[in-house]
């Protein structure tokens, strides 16, 4: 069975609607130690797969709504947020049918890095990166995916305005939903991926340059690069993301970031590799790295 619905409760009386509607919760608050509403995910499931949902984005920028909106996908509208006074969350989600959408037949949320680890460590599961209580003090709480069957990533792609938002979207594409530029003023950065069952075709191997000789040193081992700087704006060094592919290599299935110090050893202990180059180089932004498996 696969995931047909998702709603968001906000109070006691929208609990009570959700599980009059037999929708299932998570017992997790989404606005832990961030003092606002009991805010809550809940889910349904069917066997339908025309009704599956294959894929779920957040917005915590009113200028990244557009792009959703406008390639198909639903918004609750109910701030992630509510209550705790941190950046407007909202939830969005998908039901897709191309190579590149897989059903989603679980969800969870975790709180800590302790449960990242747990989560990571268990085949499958997939991390989204928004940080549902971004802006606030709280805990760091985020959304995991399990999908019908194991998928490769295919393509990378690297933008820094809101304009191509909706074109790779519909070319099947995830928004890795954090700012690469984070605390550093300039541009908004994001890392997009798009998966399919295919493992011939995957991406083997991805890196970061930081500098020239970085640069060339990639590109004599045959790495290709992503010609957009990750720290367009913001008066850094000029960062690039590179990948390739090989048949000989072992396709990846996953690529995230870390902001958090502490998911940074949750990340290594359940077996991903990290990119020790600062994605906000030479600027005073947030440390941000690139994690793979």
């Amino acid at each position: 069975m696969s995931v047909s619905k998702v709603d968001i409760s906000l109070n006691e009386n929208e609990e009570k609607v959700l599980l009059q509607k037999n929708y299932t919760k998570i017992d997790v608050d989404l606005n832990k130690n961030a003092k606002g509403n009991y805010i809550y995910l809940w889910y349904k499931k069917e066997c339908n797969p025309c009704a599956a949902i294959t894929r779920i984005q957040f917005s915590f920028k009113p200028e990244m709504e557009a792009g959703l909106m406008q390639a198909g996908y639903t918004k609750i509208d109910k701030d992630l947020n509510a209550g705790a006074g941190g950046d407007f969350i909202y939830l969005w989600y998908f039901c897709g049918n191309t190579k590149f959408d897989q059903p989603i037949t679980a969800l969870q949320v975790t709180v800590d890095a302790a449960e990242e680890k747990l989560q990571f460590s268990q085949k499958g599961w997939e991390k989204s990166s928004c940080d549902l209580n971004r802006g606030c003090k709280g805990n760091w709480i985020y959304l995991w995916m399990k999908r019908e069957k194991e998928a490769f990533v295919q393509d990378l792609a690297v933008t820094t305005d809101f304009g191509e938002d909706q074109y790779l979207l519909s070319e099947g594409y995830t928004r890795v939903d954090e700012d690469l530029n984070r605390g550093a003023g300039g541009a908004y950065v994001f890392l997009w991926w798009r998966k399919s069952t295919e493992k011939n075709k995957s991406v083997t191997g991805i890196d970061v340059s930081t500098d020239p000789e970085q640069e060339l040193y990639l590109q004599r081992q045959g790495y290709t690069k992503i010609p957009v700087d990750c720290n367009k704006g913001a008066g850094g060094n000029y960062i690039y993301i590179w990948h390739h592919k090989s048949s000989c290599d072992i396709p990846l299935t996953t690529v995230t970031v870390s902001v958090n110090k502490e998911s940074e050893g949750a990340f290594g202990e359940a077996g991903l590799t990290k990119i020790n180059k600062n994605l906000n180089t030479g600027t005073n932004g947030e440390c941000i790295y690139l994690w793979y498996k």
